[in-house]
């Protein structure tokens, strides 16, 4: 999938790879797609919670070798 932005949060745990997804999504226009990269395990649990909050939609939410890759449509 292809992101607009990317936002690597890696080596950080929660809350801030949420603050950072937060933070960095307001630099996009709404129907662009956000990349997420975590390795903490928390944002299994996080990022859809925060999708659902904020309105932006989860588009997919992967781990590969502990790393977590979310996209997410801004709304």
């Amino acid at each position: 999938m292809q992101a607009d932005l990317t936002v690597d949060a890696t080596g950080l745990y929660c809350p801030m790879p949420i603050i950072m997804t937060a933070k960095e999504i307001k630099k996009i226009e709404a129907g662009q797609v956000l990349a997420v990269k975590a390795d903490d395990a928390g944002i299994q649990a996080d990022l859809p919670a925060w999708c659902k909050t904020t309105g932006n939609e989860l588009l997919s939410l992967d781990e590969d070798s502990g790393v977590y890759t979310g996209f997410v449509r801004k709304a």
